[in-house]
């Protein structure tokens, strides 16, 4: 299966890894925006050809499945160029930067019949795995849902010392990760009321910097997210509160605590490694996506409520990382 890499960064580098050791799958063609940093990755990690045209990549007959792993304003416009070139698209988390264009991409996938399958990996955590069988049996009830995301981002740099030539979005793109995963745990039952605060714009970055989310549903259920980019050190975990235990994922210390105790989890790029192999396996198998495109609507509806709150209050408009508004 010859893979098309779309961006190198952070995530190209967890998905081209994922890859590099299957059998079945090949490091076809990158495309980047920069020559000499989009050459210089194609040449490390073996690809067989490079270009800075997506759609020169996507009308090549010999591409058989495409990993958009652009910034994060883009991903709507590359998966929509995917679509309907025919290309298996595995897609960056978000979907997109709005509800609207989230809605198209998915609608476009129905309606071309082509696999787009969602990065979501808090879905794949294989530690959660029995707990998320047990909600479905009805064997035990989800009661709340937490999580916290601070880190410093005051420098346009990412998690892995890289300087981006792009801008990130603290509700859009990080908390979409926690937003889904309630979504997800909450599944069918629906949602009550959606409360958030969002900052004003920093003087420094021209972006909001802080953000809370708070989601009600009609089973009494709570989802709360909170997190900063102004964070003088990270903190980033998960908490579960169920009617049996409490499950809490401490994804730096890559750790699990409940009423037993401690136990170790799988790193981020371990586990991100595992939608990578989904998505391979699925177009392998002739079968769907543990994730796809679809199931992403649901967190996208939440976050547009808080987006649409923000803009009521502070003008909606363009903001670097997110044009358009």
């Amino acid at each position: 299966m010859n893979i098309c890499m779309v961006g190198h960064g952070m995530m190209g580098v967890w998905h081209s890894d994922a890859l590099k050791d299957r059998s079945d799958a090949v490091l076809h063609t990158l495309v980047g925006r920069r020559e000499e940093p989009t050459r210089e990755f194609a040449e490390r990690y073996g690809y067989r050809r490079w270009t800075l045209d997506l759609a020169e990549a996507l009308a090549d007959p010999a591409i058989d499945a495409v990993v958009v792993a652009s910034p994060s304003e883009q991903h709507a416009a590359h998966a929509l160029a995917c679509i309907a070139a025919g290309k298996p698209t595995l897609l960056e988390i978000p979907i997109a930067m709005s509800l609207k264009e989230a809605e198209q991409v998915a609608q476009a996938a129905e309606t071309a019949g082509v696999t787009v399958a969602m990065c979501h990996p808090m879905r794949f955590r294989r530690e959660r795995d029995p707990l998320v069988e047990r909600l479905r049996a009805g064997e035990e009830k989800l009661r709340h849902v937490a999580g916290r995301f601070f880190i410093p981002r005051l420098e346009n740099i990412g998690a892995t010392g890289y300087r981006r030539s792009w801008t990130d979005n603290i509700l859009w793109h990080h908390f979409c990760h926690f937003i889904d995963l309630a979504s997800f745990l909450f599944g069918d039952v629906p949602v009550r009321r959606v409360q958030s605060h969002m900052s004003g714009l920093h003087e420094r970055t021209g972006i909001p910097m802080e953000c809370v989310v708070l989601v009600e549903t009609e089973a009494e259920q709570s989802f709360l997210v909170h997190g900063s980019y102004h964070a003088s050190f990270r903190l980033y975990d998960k908490l579960l509160v169920t009617d049996r235990d409490t499950y809490l994922f401490d994804i730096l210390e890559n750790s699990l605590r409940t009423r037993e105790g401690v136990a170790a989890i799988e790193d981020e790029k371990t586990n991100c490694a595992r939608v990578t192999h989904d998505f391979v396996d699925a177009l392998r198998d002739g079968r769907a996506p543990r994730a796809p495109a679809a199931s992403a609507l649901p967190a996208m509806r939440i976050i547009q409520q808080v987006q649409d709150a923000w803009d009521a209050h502070h003008g909606a408009r363009s903001l670097p990382g997110r044009p358009g508004g």
